[in-house]
């Protein structure tokens, strides 16, 4: 994404590239198990896959407005790099338990 900069409510350039994943991830979660357990609660597909959609452009604007519009790269800089990585695998540990407990549910 080289050139694409996204300003904060300062006016400030803030890296695009965590908003996109967490936008994608939430996308990916949302369309692949929320029409899934729309039709295991008895939702015809179209209105599962309709919910799904609007819940992940709910979760876009939210990732929008906690990782662009409110974003401080002045204050994220001075996070050290281990700290970082430190979250990261925290977050990747969270993602996997909870892929994990809704495809649970799919399989018994």
């Amino acid at each position: 994404m080289v050139g694409m900069q996204l300003p904060n409510r300062d006016g400030v350039a803030v890296d695009p590239v965590p908003f996109v994943v967490i936008t994608g991830m939430t996308a990916l979660l949302l369309l692949s198990f929320g029409p899934l357990y729309g039709q295991a609660l008895g939702v015809s597909l179209s209105a599962a896959v309709a919910g799904s959609i609007a819940l992940s452009v709910a979760g876009a604007l939210i990732a929008y407005y906690r990782q662009v519009w409110t974003a401080r790269p002045d204050i994220e800089a001075e996070l050290p790099a281990g700290l970082r990585a430190e979250r990261l695998f925290h977050l990747m540990a969270i993602l996997t338990v909870v892929i994990i407990a809704l495809a649970i549910p799919l399989v018994v």
